[in-house]
């Protein structure tokens, strides 16, 4: 069967019962899998704070330095490893990105002092950088653009496995061998996913596993630009960092990041101090509200990425789809405000739950704004723009955490701003970009 592009283009659709493949779907596991690990990696540090700190006499503002260490290196890597992915392409790139964090996560066995610890830190957000940038590309190259929010909610949803596994392996380690060792963890697991990314990722048009029908599914899309074919918009050459900073589309996704995304670094690198200081939950336990938290964040993920789906159904424009299910997602982070009310810990843990679910389906649309909006050759340069921004505003929450929970220990000013930022950052969103429009880099 055939039909139509915008710009006029024959393309070939599967007939109805015809297997399209699984591949593209396999690929999707091995960025989960990676994901994951990320996490894990990350999260290790927030759950061991009580301990560490006790031991090496680190302070509040100390540990909010340690914090500002990772969130500025992940800010400064940004930019320059989303390029650097452009360049080299997602499979070598890839590889280099995972070894780098793993080894730098491993390195937190040797630190000992506050300075150590940051620098440790500043290692792995460098190498972590690059983990979404490689993630999104790699989606935008292997699914057509109607799954892509889909897949990035699958893969997204490694976060919180990573986030749900490390509560529950690391204090085990760190009770029977100390918390040295728990920063090893992963290390087998890292390179492992190396080994078996070298073996068996190829991009699509190169892949042996992949099928005539399945790569004329992914190549299936409509010309972003009148008259412009799409197999050229998608291969022209990378397009300069200040001249992607001219399009309101770049600030757009930017923003977004900018003001959400210390949500959710508030939510990996304090809650389980929240949870500790509020209701006295030890390390032995505080794996349980961890767990709840990030098994519902996984379904937010997965959701979220499907949440457009519907809205296409009902008339919407793809565009317009995506919008509605990033307000959706937004409202739902507002009951957050009630855990500075509550006295429960259960209602604590729903409510962060919530929260928590509602910004994985939020993360899941915002970051595929990025293929909606620009070409593959320009998907990993504009992630990293708005990656870095993200790290930007973590950064400067880190800062602000510190000092807030140093001089009045509430959590109250936080929670705050973690109910309302995602309303801000849609209304900025549809100011700059209304409908997500495509960028016109080439017209």
């Amino acid at each position: 069967m055939m039909a139509h592009s915008n710009s006029g283009i024959l393309i070939k659709e599967p007939s109805l019962g015809a297997k399209i493949g699984n591949v593209r779907w396999t690929i999707c596991a091995m960025l989960f899998i990676a994901t994951s690990i990320n996490y894990m990696d990350r999260q290790v540090i927030a759950i061991l704070a009580p301990t560490i700190q006790h031991s090496i006499h680190m302070s509040e503002v100390g540990y909010s330095y340690v914090v500002m260490a990772f969130q500025f290196a992940y800010m400064a890597g940004m930019l320059g490893v989303g390029r650097f992915v452009d360049k080299v392409g997602t499979r070598i790139g890839y590889m280099i990105i995972m070894a780098v964090w793993s080894v730098s996560a491993m390195g937190h066995a040797l630190a000992n002092t506050v300075l150590q610890f940051g620098i440790a830190r500043a290692c792995l957000g460098l190498g972590e950088s690059g983990n979404f940038p490689a993630a999104i590309k790699t989606v935008a190259e292997w699914f057509p653009q109607n799954e892509r929010s889909l897949a990035t909610g699958i893969f997204n949803s490694g976060a919180n496995v990573g986030a749900i596994i490390a509560p529950i392996a690391v204090p085990w380690v760190a009770v029977r061998y100390g918390w040295h060792a728990a920063f090893l963890l992963t290390g087998v697991f890292s390179a492992s996913w190396i080994v078996l990314w070298f073996f068996t990722y190829s991009s699509p048009t190169e892949s042996k596993k992949l099928t005539a029908t399945e790569l004329n599914y992914i190549e299936e899309r409509t010309a972003p630009l009148a008259g412009v074919p799409q197999e050229i918009y998608e291969a022209m050459p990378a397009t300069p960092w200040l001249k992607l900073l001219t399009f309101r589309q770049t600030w757009a996704f930017a923003l977004g990041k900018f003001i959400t995304d210390p949500v959710w670094w508030f939510y990996l690198f304090w809650m389980p101090k929240y949870f500790s200081s509020k209701f006295n939950v030890d390390l032995a336990h505080l794996w349980l509200p961890l767990f709840i938290v990030y098994n519902v964040s996984t379904v937010g993920s997965v959701t979220g990425g499907w949440l457009p789906r519907p809205f296409r159904k009902m008339g919407l424009s793809q565009g317009n789809s995506r919008l509605a299910a990033m307000l959706l997602c937004a409202c739902m982070v507002v009951p957050i405000l009630l855990a500075n009310y509550t006295h429960s810990e259960w209602v604590a843990i729903a409510l962060f739950s919530l929260a928590a679910g509602a910004h994985q389906g939020w993360s899941a649309n915002i970051f595929t704004t990025v293929s909606d909006m620009f070409p593959r050759s320009e998907v990993g340069s504009v992630t990293g723009i708005g990656g870095m921004a993200g790290s930007l505003g973590g950064f400067l929450i880190a800062l602000f955490a510190g000092h807030v929970l140093q001089a009045t220990g509430s959590y109250f000013m936080l929670i705050v701003i973690a109910s309302g930022a995602y309303l801000v950052a849609l209304a900025v969103i549809v100011t700059l970009a209304p409908g997500l429009k495509k960028a016109e880099i080439y017209a």
